[in-house]
């Protein structure tokens, strides 16, 4: 890897994926150099205007987008790409048009792993599965590309954290834990930046130290590789994991 310009590409349905999950790990990665691009297939119409309403609902899809844009900022991250599938259908979308839009930025950020949801969706929201089959497709597609991994969480945080929204997944399939502290202040700051989704999210009105159980950690699944010299991960995370 040494000379080469290294990026990732994370594909997700909302504003807000890229943060509450991956965000401290997305931080590290952009402060050891890498690009970290996001591609967000919605721009989250369907979801909560806030507890009480920050907007008016015909102008929840703007600000969400601003909201992005903030939390990839706040991060270190590029600038997020959005395209305009509707939030909530995105799984009557036609697949392979989605899979070759994530191909197209592909060739355009070269990046040598993408990150996306696992098969169940990690809350099992219809439009993380549909996003994250067509990044499975996608990679299966491209074959510059090294890795791919999905977020998660382990069944022995979820039990630990009495979490019912989650769908875990076996501890022993965790390939990367990434203890993201030293990242919290950036991670923090981006989820401040989804002002519109704090009320559905509980854990944002929790005491610190429980917040730091679930936003302090990361867990990915390695789901594929097909060249482990160029997945940069484990390496550039190995000051930081678990």
């Amino acid at each position: 890897m040494v000379g080469e310009k290294l990026a990732l590409l994370a594909i997700f349905a909302h504003p807000d994926d890229e943060t509450f999950r991956p965000g401290g790990t997305l931080a590290l990665l952009a402060r050891n150099g890498v690009k970290v691009h996001v591609l967000t297939a919605t721009r989250g119409q369907a979801g909560s205007g806030g507890d009480p309403p920050l907007c008016e609902a015909k102008d929840l899809p703007a600000v969400r987008e601003r909201e992005l844009r903030c939390a990839c900022a706040a991060l270190g991250l590029e600038p997020p790409r959005l395209f305009d599938y509707e939030d909530g259908h995105l799984s009557d979308a036609n697949p392979d048009t989605i899979t070759a839009t994530v191909l197209d930025w592909a060739v355009v950020v070269h990046p040598q792993v993408l990150l996306t949801f696992g098969e169940d969706g990690l809350s099992g929201h219809p439009d993380h599965i549909a996003i994250g089959r067509c990044a499975c497709q996608a990679y299966a597609a491209d074959e510059q590309i090294a890795a791919l991994y999905t977020l998660a969480v382990p069944r022995s945080v979820a039990e630990q954290l009495e979490m019912r929204q989650v769908h875990p997944v076996p501890d022993e399939k965790i390939a990367l834990r990434v203890d993201v502290s030293t990242a919290w202040e950036a991670k923090h700051a981006a989820m401040a930046c989804h002002a519109t989704q704090r009320s559905t999210t509980p854990l944002l009105n929790a005491d610190e130290g429980r917040q730091h159980l679930f936003f302090g950690r990361e867990f990915f699944v390695l789901t594929a590789c097909r060249t482990p010299e160029s997945d940069f991960m484990p390496d550039l995370l190995k000051d930081y994991r678990l």
